[in-house]
């Protein structure tokens, strides 16, 4: 009997999927665990309930299904028939109470999570997979911002960052400084290891951005010596300082410059009479404008560092400004790159729609008061969140069957509400089986009733 086309799709799919094992749910929940299980446990060993990888396994899961309640739910399931997803699934032998698994993440080092993300990065890399993520030969385009994460005027730590108010309050936060591998071309943003920006070295003057994307920069190159990077940041690092920090590091920048932060720059160019341009209009009417010149002061001050200028105007078809943009680079700027170049700088808005807006607002519950902590807990609760986000991503880019289920039922949040329901319900021997039970429930009715 010959196959229908929704069939043949699945097929195809399948097949892709079997190509992509390197990166399949079981090879990166293997990597992960044999990284949790790495981990040096100082504890008292015969004191101890449950173990680090238990620890650290049992809360990803609730990140990777968004699902703050899953370990309770679990529980019941194990209760009732004596198996459990977060065993078939994560290869947990324990689950945690929520009180001794908060205790125990306060205790481990946030550095320990590192090795994770350049794991599955280096994946990617090997496989072909970010060579579509190019921006230049060899080199990958990494946004940074930073973002927050935690916010209160009661609940603080020694990390927290605290801001003084007028009326006398102060408001306690974490935040991170992020960065994330991504492509114009490309919707799914692959996240690297942030740097938090939190005050641990004792003194009284606070941590800032400026400092943490130093340290992110140094961490990022120690760990791919190899990999070019084109750096993609705001206004707040163009700046002599910050851009000497990051060529050091051997990285190409491309920053925001807006006139108010570079008066100086933006008065020196009204002298050339003038700028390098390029113009076109586009099949809707709309008109791109580009302007650039290089070898440019960044600022009137000795020793000014020089940079290459570019500006980018958008206007609709009735002539009205719809966007308005400038920036400073180390790369020589011409007809041939300008274009391209504008676009990588307009990329820098997907770490905040499509990494920070998605945790924050579609499901991932980053902000969630999972427990503060006095040491790491906040911060690791962040990265083991973000970890599932990468998860994600990955199959996004890669998983035919993921793509599959995504079509299907159409959003990303009624296809993970659907994950959630079925494993509340029943046990699932995989992440394979959990995917081909959303795609073809009916071939299960059976089995599942008499496992019931």
């Amino acid at each position: 009997m010959s196959l229908s086309t929704s069939d043949r799709l699945l097929t195809i799919l399948a097949s892709l999927t079997k190509q992509k094992k390197h990166l399949s749910f079981s090879a990166l929940k293997d990597s992960m665990s044999s990284y949790f299980d790495a981990i040096e446990d100082k504890r008292v060993q015969n004191k101890c309930d449950y173990s680090l990888h238990d620890v650290l396994m049992s809360a990803f899961s609730c990140m990777y299904f968004q699902d703050p309640s899953l370990n309770e739910f679990q529980k019941r399931i194990q209760e009732e028939q004596h198996k459990n997803n977060l065993q078939t699934l994560f290869g947990v032998k324990s689950i945690p109470q929520n009180t001794q698994l908060r205790d125990i993440l306060d205790e481990i080092p946030s550095e320990e999570l590192a090795p994770i993300f350049n794991d599955f990065f280096n994946r990617l890399r090997r496989h072909k997979h970010l060579e579509d993520y190019a921006i230049l030969p060899n080199t990958l385009l990494c946004a940074i911002d930073g973002t927050q994460y935690h916010r209160s005027k009661d609940i603080h730590c020694e990390q927290c960052l605290h801001k003084e108010h007028k009326a006398g309050e102060i408001t306690y936060s974490h935040a991170v400084l992020q960065g994330a591998i991504m492509h114009p071309d490309k919707k799914q943003v692959l996240p690297v290891m942030p740097e938090a920006i939190a005050n641990t070295d004792g003194t009284d003057k606070q941590d800032c951005e400026s400092k943490a994307a130093k340290r992110f920069i140094k961490n990022l190159r120690q760990a791919h010596p190899r990999q070019g990077f084109l750096i993609v940041g705001d206004g707040l690092m163009s700046h002599q300082p910050m851009i000497e920090s990051f060529i050091d590091e051997g990285c190409h920048f491309l920053f925001v410059a807006k006139p108010g932060d570079h008066k100086y720059m933006f008065k020196s160019l009204e002298g050339f009479p003038e700028l390098a341009s390029y113009q076109f209009d586009d099949e809707k009417g709309c008109t791109h404008y580009y302007r650039w010149k290089n070898e440019v002061p960044l600022h009137g001050g000795e020793n000014a560092i020089k940079v290459n200028f570019f500006e980018y105007i958008l206007k609709n078809k009735d002539g009205k400004i719809t966007y308005r943009n400038s920036w400073v680079t180390d790369i020589k700027m011409s007809r041939y790159n300008i274009v391209g170049m504008a676009r990588a700088g307009r990329c820098r808005w997907k770490i905040e729609n499509e990494c920070f807006n998605t945790l924050k607002n579609q499901g991932y519950y980053i902000t969630h008061n999972y427990g503060h902590g006095k040491k790491h807990l906040s911060y690791n609760m962040y990265l083991l969140t973000l970890l599932a986000f990468y998860f994600h991503q990955i199959f996004e880019l890669t998983d035919g069957a993921y793509q599959a289920c995504r079509k299907k039922l159409g959003s990303k949040k009624y296809m993970w509400e659907k994950f959630r329901n079925v494993i509340r319900f029943f046990i699932m021997d995989s992440w394979a089986m959990l995917m081909d039970f959303i795609l073809s429930p009916d071939d299960y009715k059976v089995t599942l009733t008499k496992n019931r």
